[in-house]
């Protein structure tokens, strides 16, 4: 069976994304360590981080008003305006990171793209995903941009069909588990998973083993011979 297309994740696949929002994280428990410890902190911003995700979906916008909400929760409604001027400054910081491509994704790329039609398949906010991706230099690789509001098996499917000759004939390469690889095996595609140094608890599944269209991958130096092999 021939892959014809290949789909990437891009945060934390393609550039770093979720260390900025451990920092961002570590620098509203900072700010709020006079009104609870940091497991309550922590355990209080993932409650309202996953009941906002259907209202603000994923990415940094959704993450800053989440915090501004975990905030008022925890000081009852009355958090000194000081700190939600911080939280909004942080989450503005976070928008304005310079993104540069992680080690080998340039020159894997450059190899890929040769071969197979390389679509960026990604969550968050539209106009940040933008930003972040011509910003990475990476844009001209890719034939086509999908950014969703979920991944699933359907995502998958319609992407496949869309920009490709179909799910049976594309793979699929990212970091979550539960978002990049799950639902990409589901649609009938083949998936390839390069863990990063830190996941989100959101995006965290059990591995495939033994799936006959799953690989996980060191780094993406790797991907052009497991591409290889498998096709």
């Amino acid at each position: 069976m021939t892959i014809t297309t290949l789909g990437l994740d891009a945060d934390d696949t393609l550039w770093h994304n979720e260390t900025i929002f451990r920092l961002t994280q570590a620098r509203l428990f900072d700010l709020l360590s006079d009104v609870a410890d940091i497991d309550t902190l922590g355990a209080r911003l993932a409650e309202v981080e996953h009941r906002n995700l259907r209202l603000y979906g994923y990415g940094v916008k959704g993450f800053t008003l989440s915090m501004i909400e975990t905030a008022m929760e925890l000081t009852g409604g009355e958090a000194p305006p000081h700190i939600v001027r911080e939280i909004l400054a942080a989450g503005r910081s976070m928008l304005t990171e310079p993104v540069e491509p992680l080690p080998g994704v340039d020159d894997a790329l450059a190899v890929l793209s040769e071969r197979y039609r390389l679509v960026l398949v990604t969550k968050g906010d539209l106009l940040h995903q933008e930003q972040k991706l011509a910003a990475s230099g990476l844009g001209d690789l890719f034939v086509a941009v999908e950014i969703v509001s979920e991944k699933d098996a359907s995502t998958y499917e319609r992407v496949f069909a869309r920009h490709g000759t179909g799910a049976a004939q594309g793979a699929m390469v990212g970091n979550s588990l539960r978002s990049d690889i799950l639902p990409a095996l589901e649609a009938g595609a083949w998936a390839a998973h390069i863990p990063y140094a830190v996941t989100w608890a959101h995006e965290m599944a059990e591995t495939p083993t033994g799936h006959p269209r799953f690989a996980e991958l060191a780094s993406i130096a790797e991907l052009p011979a497991w591409l290889e092999k498998v096709s």
